[in-house]
C-alpha cells in the first residue's frame, strides 16, 4: 500500500503543475464569472444582486443579437469554407509534386505570421480605392470603384471580409492537421480501389473522405470553438465594433470586452459570457453525438 501510495503521489505531482494552471487561469474565473452574471457590478461599488435581470435584459438588447447574428453568420461562413480549403490544399500538396515543401511553408506561414502585419497588409491591399485588388478588377472589367467590393471599409463586405481573411490565415494550419491524418490512411484501400477501376474522384468520395473521417470531426469541432470566440480578426480588420461601420462587426467576444471595460458593467459582461460558453458547450455537444453515430 506504500508503494502504491507513493506512485499515485509522484503521479499527482507531474499533473499538479497543469492542475494548478487550469484552476488559476481557467475554473476559478468562469465560477466567479458565474457568480457575477447573477450581479450588478461596476467594478468599484460593492456588487449587488440583481437575479435573472441581466439574462432578461439580454433578451431585449438589440446590440447583443446583431453580435450574436454576426458571430453566428461569421462561423456559418468559415468552418465550411476553412474545411474544404484545408482539406484540398492538404490532399494537393501531399502528391509528389515538385516543391511540395516550399509550398507547404508557404501556406502555413500566414497562421504563424503576426496577425497585426498580417491585417495592415490585408487592409492596403484590399483598399477600395488605392489597393491592387481592386484597381486588377477595375483594369479587367471597366467597373468605376465607386461600384466594386468596399471590402473592410464596407458595411455589406466586411463581414464576407472577416470570413475570407479567417480562412486564408488559418487553413495552413487545417492542413497540417490533414495531412497529418493523410499519412495513416492504408494505401492498399487506393490499390483495391485502382483495381476496381475507380477513378480518382471515385476514391477520394469512398476512400480518402471517409478515412479522414476523425481528423474531420476534430477539425470542425476546433473550428467551430474558436470561430465562435473570434475576437483578433476584428479588432485587427476593423477596430473592433465601434468605428464607421457600427454594429456590422461587432462580435460576441469583442461586445463581452466592451460591456465590461469601457460600459463597466461587469455583471452583463458575465452575462453575455455565460451565453456564449452555453452556445459552444450545446454545439460541441451535438457535434459529439454526430461523430459517435459516424462511428456506429
Amino acid at each position: 500500500m506504500k508503494g502504491n501510495k507513493r506512485k499515485t503521489l509522484i503521479a499527482y505531482t507531474f499533473i499538479a503543475p497543469n492542475f494548478i494552471g487550469f484552476a488559476v487561469f481557467t475554473l476559478v474565473p468562469l465560477v466567479f464569472a458565474l457568480g457575477l452574471s447573477f450581479m450588478k457590478w461596476d467594478g468599484a461599488n460593492p456588487m449587488q444582486f440583481a437575479g435573472l435581470d441581466n439574462f432578461a435584459r439580454l433578451l431585449k438588447d438589440s446590440t447583443f443579437k446583431r453580435a450574436l447574428w454576426n458571430t453566428v453568420a461569421y462561423t456559418a461562413g468559415v468552418v465550411p469554407a476553412t474545411l474544404v480549403c484545408s482539406l484540398l490544399l492538404a490532399v494537393l500538396l501531399n502528391q509528389k509534386i515538385r516543391g511540395r515543401n516550399f509550398f507547404r511553408t508557404v501556406s502555413f506561414f500566414p497562421y504563424v505570421a503576426s496577425l497585426v502585419a498580417v491585417a495592415a497588409v490585408w487592409n492596403f491591399i484590399f483598399s477600395p480605392t488605392k489597393g491592387p485588388v481592386n484597381g486588377l478588377l477595375n483594369a479587367i472589367t471597366g467597373i468605376p470603384y465607386s461600384k466594386l467590393p468596399g471590402w473592410s471599409a464596407s458595411k455589406d463586405w466586411a463581414l464576407p471580409t472577416a470570413v475570407i481573411f479567417s480562412v486564408w490565415k488559418n487553413m495552413g494550419y487545417y492542413m497540417v492537421i490533414y495531412l497529418a491524418g493523410l499519412q495513416g490512411v492504408n494505401p492498399e484501400l487506393y490499390e483495391a480501389a485502382a483495381l476496381d477501376g475507380a477513378s480518382g474522384r471515385q476514391r477520394f468520395f469512398h476512400v480518402t473522405i471517409p478515412q479522414l473521417a476523425p481528423t474531420s470531426f476534430f477539425v470542425l469541432i476546433m473550428l467551430v470553438i474558436s470561430s465562435f470566440k473570434v475576437y483578433d480578426v476584428f479588432i485587427n480588420l476593423f477596430a473592433g465594433g465601434d468605428n464607421q461601420l457600427n454594429d456590422a462587426t461587432r462580435v460576441l467576444v469583442y461586445q463581452i470586452y466592451n460591456t465590461a471595460f469601457r460600459a463597466l458593467e461587469f455583471g452583463y459582461a458575465s452575462a453575455i459570457s455565460m451565453v456564449l460558453f452555453l452556445i459552444v458547450l450545446c454545439v460541441t455537444l451535438v457535434q459529439f453525438a454526430g461523430g459517435r453515430k459516424l462511428e456506429g
